[in-house]
């Protein structure tokens, strides 16, 4: 098979004008916030998973499901096996998104609650646009920090309150599926600057398979399997919609409009995790959610117009 081919050139970019660029964000934005949407689902979706499978099997089996479904495009659309040069950086995503974060706040997930759980995508944003700053040379302006920092102290503060001021066992696992995350959105949205948002998602899936396979072998042999309703929709959704879709629209989104400000998007995540988890869950939500809903929102308003 023959090699990836580089990013568009230069010359096509150049002709593009004002209304193009403007659309091709608006569209951008769009795909972000989709792709958050779709995220939002994955702690109550994870929820329902681990009533029928153990933790280990529930992020193996939906690794495999997802690469399936993302080999199988490859493979019908014969697209070509990308570059040695951008192989590192697909593993790097591999490593964080299919496996290092799924598996971290699955493991966090069995002894704490989705609330206490939001912190991790509360902070996400933040690193995330850290990590960029550090591996692709991105200067969000000062405004752009000053928001990024207040919407996520925002955030935390609310999930701290949630959870009751506590801190778990499971924090560990939280701010290490943290990091590990933020270092695969960064490399995924410089890949999809120059290879289809799909495929940086599809080939980091198909990479993974020599250790899901196995790792899915082990754990099923291991724990428990109960087919209940919510144990296969838990599964279906975190494989097809958080592991697969949700990270083809976002990456596209992090490509049109810079990793920085689609990051800071994530910031409105934790709300919307805690109204699925009402609504899925039965948790319980206090009246504090409205009033940190209005500071997320003025803070993502603040970041999507700041100019790095």
């Amino acid at each position: 098979m023959r090699a990836q081919s580089s990013a568009t050139s230069p010359t096509a970019i150049a002709v593009d004008g004002p209304d193009t660029a403007s659309g091709a964000r608006s569209l951008g934005t769009l795909q972000a916030a989709l792709g958050v949407v779709a995220f939002s689902l994955t702690f109550p979706a994870t929820a329902w998973g681990l009533e029928g499978f153990g933790p280990w099997s529930l992020i193996a089996v939906r690794s495999i499901l997802a690469a399936v479904i993302a080999g199988g495009c490859l493979l019908a659309l014969r697209v070509p096996v990308p570059e040695r040069r951008h192989r590192f950086g697909l593993a790097v995503v591999g490593a964080g998104v299919v496996l290092g974060f799924p598996l971290l706040t699955t493991l966090a997930l069995q002894t704490s609650t989705t609330a206490h759980a939001a912190v991790v995508v509360g902070l996400l944003p933040l690193t995330t646009a850290l990590l960029s700053a550090l591996r692709i040379g991105t200067r969000p302006s000062r405004t752009f920090w000053a928001a990024a920092l207040a919407g996520a102290a925002a955030v935390i503060a609310f999930t701290v309150q949630q959870s009751g001021g506590a801190l778990t066992s499971a924090d560990a696992y939280l701010f290490g599926a943290l990091l590990v995350c933020a270092a695969g959105y960064t490399e995924g949205g410089r890949l999809a600057r120059v290879m289809p948002g799909w495929q940086v998602i599809g080939w980091a899936l198909v990479l993974c398979l020599p250790v899901t396979v196995p790792m899915a072998a082990v754990a099923l042999s291991f724990e428990p399997v109960r087919l209940t309703a919510h144990g296969v929709a838990g599964l279906l959704w975190v494989a097809v919609g958080s592991q697969f879709l949700g990270l083809v629209v976002w990456y596209r989104g992090m490509a049109a409009i810079g990793i920085p400000k689609a990051s800071q998007l994530q910031l409105a995540q934790p709300l919307l995790t805690l109204v699925w988890s009402v609504l899925l869950l039965g948790e319980h939500l206090t009246v504090a959610a409205p009033l940190t809903a209005a500071a997320v929102l003025v803070c993502i308003a603040v970041t999507q117009r700041a100019r790095g």
